[in-house]
């Protein structure tokens, strides 16, 4: 496994990152099971770990933690976990507040077993919290210790440079990472998420490298698909391909597949490696739920895709484009709130 810097923070992290996300009541809920993929994805040369607090509302934290019980194991790991999303019923429970960071931090640590968190990840925006506070609170636990350094997951390219324009204006700790959804189907992050991460230095690990299955090579066109079960069940309008867009993916899937046929390896393989070879990107997120699946994904971490290749992709899905929004990618309010782009009714009239 070969490792990269993250972005300017100087720690070394495998070209793959384990995620966790399909360990506990979500995916997997075996907990020694899910502990031997993990123990074998590091066995491996994996160093990289993301989880956050609300994996299977804090599950795969604590399986996170049996598996780096031993402190051989803790100190060769980096660790990374997030906060954001609501963890409980009742008012600040969630959101980027320094109220909420400050007691979500330690939960973490506790699920974890652990005294440090080597990367600690606010999940999305919050727009109910000035940006300000959320970087004061985060620089305040890099100085007592608990933890490292800080960075973002799936924030739009405006919300970035702001972060950093105010943490330069306030003489704060700055975002050292992202976490955006990049993939051969959803290529929208290159536009500028992508060239404002490289521009400030920072680190980026990708994540849904497979687009929520579609790069799998289990849905094809002309094929049933399951909408009763597994992930179809829980998205059914994303695989149903009778609406347009499923359509688009299922064909630019056809061609990705003969590409891949024809240059010897996998569809998964040829993802992986298509998001590991962009400048930006530091590490690749994979998500296996059994050991299987870990060897699967492993198989290809060799592969070197060359420009032609990359050429004969970026005629399939041009650069910059979404052939659909992944799944759990941050919407900005303003598109979400009507109230927000409608002016009250007597103020809508020129006269």
């Amino acid at each position: 496994m070969r490792y990269r810097v993250l972005g300017g923070t100087g720690i070394e992290v495998s070209t793959y990152c384990l995620g966790t996300m399909m360990f506990g009541a979500v995916g997997n809920p075996d907990h020694d099971d899910s502990v031997r993929v993990i123990h074998a994805a590091l066995d491996r040369g994996i160093n990289f770990v993301d989880t956050a607090d609300m994996y299977s509302a804090g599950e795969s934290e604590v399986i996170v933690g049996k598996a780096l019980s031993d402190p051989r194991r803790r100190d060769a790991v980096v660790l990374a976990t997030k906060v954001h999303f609501p963890m409980g019923e009742g008012p600040n429970r969630g959101g980027n507040s320094r109220l909420w960071i400050t007691r979500a931090v330690e939960d973490s640590l506790k699920r974890l077993g652990t005294e440090w968190i080597d990367l600690y990840q606010v999940h999305r925006p919050d727009h109910r919290t000035d940006i300000e506070e959320t970087l004061a609170v985060l620089g305040d636990l890099v100085t007592q210790g608990k933890i490292r350094a800080f960075g973002c997951s799936t924030f739009p390219a405006e919300e970035i440079v702001e972060a950093h324009a105010v943490a330069e204006r306030r003489g704060l700790r700055r975002f050292r990472t992202e976490q955006p959804p990049y993939s051969l189907l959803a290529r929208g992050v290159e536009a500028s998420v992508l060239p404002v991460a490289q521009r400030y230095g920072m680190g980026v690990m990708t994540w849904s490298p497979l687009a929520s299955g579609f790069l799998t090579g289990r849905y094809r066109k002309g094929q049933p698909i399951d909408l009763t079960s597994g992930r179809p069940a829980l998205t059914p309008h994303r695989f149903d391909p009778t609406i347009p867009g499923n359509a688009a993916k299922l064909d630019a899937v056809e061609q990705l597949v003969a590409l891949a046929e024809e240059i010897g390896c996998s569809l998964p393989e040829l993802a992986l490696a298509f998001a590991a070879a962009h400048p930006a990107v530091t590490s690749v997120i994979i998500g296996p739920r059994t050991r299987d699946q870990l060897e699967g994904l492993l198989k290809g971490a060799s592969l070197v895709l060359d420009d032609d290749v990359l050429d004969r992709i970026d005629e399939i899905v041009p650069p910059g484009t979404n052939l659909y929004q992944p799944d759990g990618a941050w919407r900005p309010p303003f598109l979400t709130d009507a109230s927000l782009r409608r002016r009250p009714v007597g103020d809508r009239a020129a006269e």
